[in-house]
């Protein structure tokens, strides 16, 4: 295939960014998304030309890296991960726009590179069992229900693309912190802290800057794990809980 590709470049988060414009070709069907970026990359590295920076690791749709807005969508036409999408999904001619994820609290560090820690500081603030409980406790020895055990695996199973945020045409981040606070406040092991822990998480999602949601259910809808619209409501019901219980303290 022979494809034209728009690409954002930005040489870092403080410099103005645009569209280029690079034209591939001798694409296979069979390629990975990733991997059609690599032959572009070894294209620009070949004429002395500066590779388009992009995020990516396992390259399997689990750690969540991988993270494009592809002609308008995060993740492509397809519902999985960048890596996961494969080129046959484009046609011999098309023209595809490539953007990095758009939201205030994801600043792009360099092309298609944003910062995620963001991410990473809602969990700290509470996505964690702290007390210390020694060894790993034998797996029977704490009885889970079977639909709080399927609740709890259907929320962990969230990898923390950001998908969700790039989606949401507020830039909310209230799928992911929905994900992180359901699958282990539902569990026994983090029915201690189940309150604090809403409390904290949602404030620091908060304080990150995140828009707010309107249960508009693009994240949802884009997520590639499926994690579902329902997370949300399941957490904001938490946190009525929480909040009403801290005010009677």
């Amino acid at each position: 295939m022979k494809l034209t590709l728009r690409v954002w470049r930005q040489k870092n988060a403080d410099a103005d960014g645009a569209m280029s414009t690079y034209d591939v070709d001798g694409i296979s069907s069979d390629m990975s998304f990733l991997e059609m970026l690599d032959t572009l990359n070894e294209e620009l590295i070949l004429k002395g030309e500066d590779p388009v920076a992009f995020d990516h690791d396992c390259r399997e749709g689990i750690c969540g890296a991988c993270s494009l807005v592809i002609n308008g969508d995060a993740h492509g036409p397809e519902r999985t991960t960048t890596c996961q999408l494969h080129m046959r999904s484009f046609k011999d001619g098309d023209t595809i726009d490539i953007e990095p994820w758009r939201a205030s609290a994801f600043p792009v560090i360099k092309d298609l590179v944003v910062d995620r820690s963001a991410f990473d500081r809602i969990i700290q603030a509470g996505g964690y069992i702290t007390a210390p409980t020694g060894a790993a406790p034998e797996a029977h020895a704490t009885p889970v229900p079977k639909p709080d055990a399927d609740f709890a695996f259907e929320h962990a199973e969230c990898i923390g693309c950001g998908a969700c945020v790039a989606a949401c045409p507020n830039g909310a981040a209230m799928l992911f912190t929905s994900a992180k606070v359901n699958h282990l406040n539902v569990l026994p092991q983090g029915a201690p802290e189940r309150e604090s822990r809403v409390l904290d998480m949602v404030a620091q999602m908060d304080d990150e800057g995140f828009g707010g949601c309107t249960l508009t259910g693009e994240c949802a809808t884009a997520c590639p794990k499926g994690i579902p619209l329902v997370s949300i409501t399941s957490m904001n019901k938490e946190w009525l809980r929480a909040t009403r219980k801290s005010a009677k303290r």
